[in-house]
């Protein structure tokens, strides 16, 4: 893949963004074509197990938020779509007084929460099969960290750069894999809402 066809970092979301890829389907074609690549709405359609109709609907939806692209490799009417970021953010402030993109927010983070879950579900059955070397280095830790708002925007500034690095080191070397990085900032009490000075 050439640096012209790689997918853009992130995406911004917007509010309209979010309303859109707030559907099961439309999450769910984002992200196989994400982690799978380009694929026509056939092949996403049986992949998915839904029918070529949907499939095209909703992918032209994504289009319409710059989520997803046409690559323009499809032939005749068998057009090929790509992933058009590498990942998306939002912010919540600027989203705050927008009903629709809070109940859009809401969804998306239980559907993120269920689709993290079940991957490290189907990590701790699987991973008897690994060896140590990669049994060492996968999986779940966690690390309680004191900050203000200010330093935690600086802590996932410095997340961001280092799985940037990190984001193609091992393209090329048979022993590489590919492997998936959750971010979890939250507080510990999150009922103890501190006051503003």
């Amino acid at each position: 893949m050439s640096t012209s066809e790689r997918p853009a970092e992130s995406l911004r979301l917007d509010a309209r963004a979010l309303k859109v890829l707030a559907h099961p389907l439309r999450s769910r074609l984002l992200s196989q074509l994400r982690i799978n690549g380009p694929a026509t709405a056939t092949e996403l359609a049986a992949a998915l197990g839904t029918n070529s109709g949907a499939t095209s609907y909703h992918l032209r939806e994504l289009e319409g938020v710059g989520l997803v692209r046409d690559t323009r490799e499809g032939q005749g009417r068998r057009r090929e779509w790509a992933a058009a970021t590498a990942s998306h953010s939002w912010s919540d402030a600027e989203l705050r007084d927008t009903p629709d993109a809070r109940a859009a927010l809401t969804w998306l983070r239980q559907h993120y929460s269920h689709q993290f879950s079940e991957q490290m579900q189907r990590w701790n059955e699987a991973k008897d099969a690994w060896s140590d070397e990669w049994v060492d280095v996968l999986g779940l830790s966690d690390t309680l960290v004191t900050v203000t708002p200010e330093q935690a925007a600086q802590l996932h500034a410095e997340l961001d750069e280092v799985l940037a690095r990190y984001r193609e080191i091992g393209a090329g070397d048979p022993r590489a894999i590919r492997s998936q990085v959750h971010v979890h900032v939250a507080p510990l009490d999150p009922f103890a809402v501190p006051e503003n000075p």
